[in-house]
């Protein structure tokens, strides 16, 4: 599978500077879900933020409070995913800081996949931190301050359903949100595909100068980078329509109709994804299914009224 970011190659544990008062730090965590591992960004110089701990690794641990020299004072997770949240906690323990995040790993989730998730629905994407629960509690628009920087929360859920964006002026942490190399895993029922669709469109009301993401380099056209990714699922979608024209069929079988050069090794995340526009649509009405919805239903189009 080519390299989507080949002039990508930070070394895992090394102290990166991105822009004046921001590092960043790449856990050691490479897998095809992670790309070449997580982005811990350390925010400040006084005061010093760090933005996505990242999984549980003592010598990503020491690298990051290396870089926080003593002065780390803020740890917000982007979301309770095991690749992002779970070292949180021990580096508050280290440190003192207190933990900010949206909430609990399902914090945010509609009704609709909470009954999903009730009916035994799970599994796929990164992994859930369940554990995960933070100190304070940030709702959509709250900010974080200190004399030298302030961030303000921006609730996105879709990748999953207590993902935050932390805006810092013009410039956004966007977390598994918005990648430059990547498009988001949105995996039911933690993952919605129309909140996903939703907290885009709302990101694309701004115009931001760059977005410093959870995997991957820098995203320095965010605006453009939206504008793709919202063509990108509504190209999909026409793509599931079109093959439920052929006839009803489940979210395996499309994904391999489908994502025909994908790399066998992700496959199982495609259907995934395609399970999550099967019911965005079916939550729009375009599309029904005779099943009790699951990850195997058949889904099929709706008959036209007359």
């Amino acid at each position: 599978m080519q390299d989507p970011q080949p002039d990508f190659n930070p070394t895992p544990g090394h102290i990166d500077p991105v822009a004046p008062m921001l590092r960043r730090i790449l856990a050691p965590n490479p897998s095809p879900m992670t790309y070449k591992g997580t982005n811990t960004y350390i925010l400040g110089d006084k005061s010093r933020a760090v933005i996505d701990p990242g999984p549980v690794d003592d010598a990503h641990l020491q690298a990051i409070l290396a870089a926080g020299d003593g002065r780390i004072s803020h740890i917000l997770v982007t979301h309770a995913h095991i690749d992002h949240s779970p070292l949180a906690r021990l580096l508050a323990n280290e440190t003192g800081a207190k933990i900010y995040a949206y909430g609990g790993a399902t914090a945010g989730r509609s009704a609709f996949m909470d009954q999903l998730a009730a009916d035994g629905l799970a599994g796929g994407g990164e992994g859930i931190d369940s554990e995960f629960t933070p100190d304070i509690v940030l709702a959509d628009g709250d900010t974080v301050t200190t004399d030298e920087w302030s961030v303000q929360a921006i609730h996105t859920p879709g990748h999953l359903s207590n993902h935050l964006c932390f805006a810092w002026g013009d410039r956004l942490f966007s977390g598994d949100h918005v990648m430059g190399g990547a498009t988001s895993l949105v995996s039911p029922p933690d993952g919605d595909l129309g909140a996903f669709m939703a907290a885009c469109a709302r990101l694309q009301q701004t115009n931001w100068s760059v977005f410093y993401p959870g995997h991957g380099d820098i995203v320095t056209d965010p605006n453009a980078r939206l504008a793709e990714l919202i063509a990108h699922r509504k190209m999909r979608e026409g793509e599931i329509l079109s093959a439920l024209g052929e006839g009803p069929a489940d979210a395996k079988t499309l994904a391999a109709r489908i994502y025909t050069d994908v790399n066998l090794a992700l496959l199982g995340a495609a259907a995934r994804n395609v399970f999550a526009h099967l019911l965005d649509l079916y939550q729009r009405g375009l599309i029904t299914s005779d099943d009790t919805i699951a990850a195997t239903s058949q889904f099929k189009l709706k008959p036209a009224s007359h």
